[in-house]
């Protein structure tokens, strides 16, 4: 009998870790996210609880920063998926190959995977093999614009680092003139390399690193 995994901050955490370390679009239980959502809607009912221990409002501050790092968690796996799930639909429309594995993919990650093939099937189809045949590439504009579905995965971005804070780190302004923080102790975070490193350097944060 398979044990019912419970979602957990820790177990969010290795997932992000596990999904981090290895090439390979990460296995996740079919139930992940209706599990994920009861965990979060959990730690709400924490935060709204009317209680007149003296230790409540500290407990439900304590769960305020958990809840804003596990929406941390959450953003940074499904963007490590996403970039897989698109790499997969690459190699899927290049090849035209049935041995792509998919079986990695939740149910709601194979409509979207499925989405993406059939958008690049399409440019494929209307701008490479109408050159190829000597046509000049001409295609409608899709009503639905499949291609905002992933645009932004496909954006060129800064490089980043994901850092754990060992300490407060109240809010402050990066080159760019963007903002960033407050973090608190044991915040996760997604960060362009420059300013990891200077926290890091700083020994205001650690490096959550690849193996």
């Amino acid at each position: 009998m398979v044990q019912e995994v419970i979602i957990t901050y820790e177990t969010l955490f290795e997932l992000l870790k596990r999904e981090k370390e290895r090439t390979d679009l990460q296995k996740l239980e079919a139930a992940f996210f209706n599990d994920t959502i009861n965990y979060i809607k959990d730690k709400k009912k924490i935060i709204e609880a009317k209680n007149d221990s003296v230790f409540a409002p500290e407990e439900r501050k304590k769960t305020e920063r958990q809840l804003d790092n596990i929406y941390r968690i959450l953003k940074e796996l499904y963007e490590r998926r996403e970039k897989k799930i698109i790499q997969l639909a690459l190699d899927k429309s290049r090849t035209s190959s049935n041995l792509i594995d998919t079986s990695s993919l939740l149910k709601e990650e194979k409509v979207f995977f499925d989405s993406v093939t059939n958008c690049l099937d399409t440019y494929r189809e209307a701008i490479l093999m109408a050159v190829l045949s000597e046509k000049l590439p001409f295609m409608q504009p899709l009503e639905s614009k499949p291609a905002e579905l992933f645009k932004s995965a496909l954006e060129l971005k800064k490089p980043t680092r994901l850092v754990r804070f060992m300490f407060h780190v109240p809010k402050f302004v990066g080159p760019e003139l963007e903002e960033y923080g407050p973090f608190e102790e044991e915040d996760i975070a997604s960060l362009p390399i420059e300013i990891a490193d200077v926290l890091i350097n700083k020994g205001k944060s650690e490096e959550i690193k690849e193996e």
